[in-house]
């Protein structure tokens, strides 16, 4: 069976700024082999709603982020159409649950349901966030960013 890779909200980032080590990484597996979940989505669109709601209160400021902050976020859904979208469905839930009830140090609901998600799926996480995940039992890590 063929690996999945889900990208976290970091690598994401990366891979939109242009970092060579986790471009590098990416261009070397199939497109299919490669996902984020729906809670990377959350993130980053809440990411730029706050950026353009703070900007709302500055129409006629010089050099308003408002653009900026639009062009962004038409962007980001743009980029979300050309990659697979995993979706927290029942067997997501059902493991968020299972992890919640675990009570594990360390790890935020956001993290937490991305982890449920990529365990779902059997697949392996692509983050640089270890401190948080590797307290989740049984999900797979790795780190783009590193050699």
């Amino acid at each position: 069976m063929a690996k999945l890779y889900i990208l976290d909200t970091d690598h994401i980032s990366l891979l939109q700024n242009g970092n060579a080590m986790v471009t590098k990484r990416i261009s070397q597996n199939k497109p299919e082999s490669l996902a984020v979940t729906v809670i990377t989505l959350e993130e980053k669109i809440k990411g730029w709603l706050n950026k353009i709601n703070n900007s709302n209160n500055e129409p006629f400021k010089p050099n308003s982020q408002l653009l900026w902050a639009y062009k962004g976020l038409s962007d980001e859904i743009e980029f979300f159409k050309s990659i697979q979208l995993l979706a927290f469905d029942n067997r997501a839930y059902e493991m968020y649950q299972s992890l919640v009830l675990q009570k594990l140090k360390r790890i935020g609901t956001q993290d937490l349901r991305i982890a449920a998600i990529a365990k779902s799926v059997n697949g392996i996480l692509v983050t640089r966030n270890w401190r948080d995940f590797e307290n989740v039992p049984g999900l797979m890590l790795e780190d783009w960013t590193i050699t």
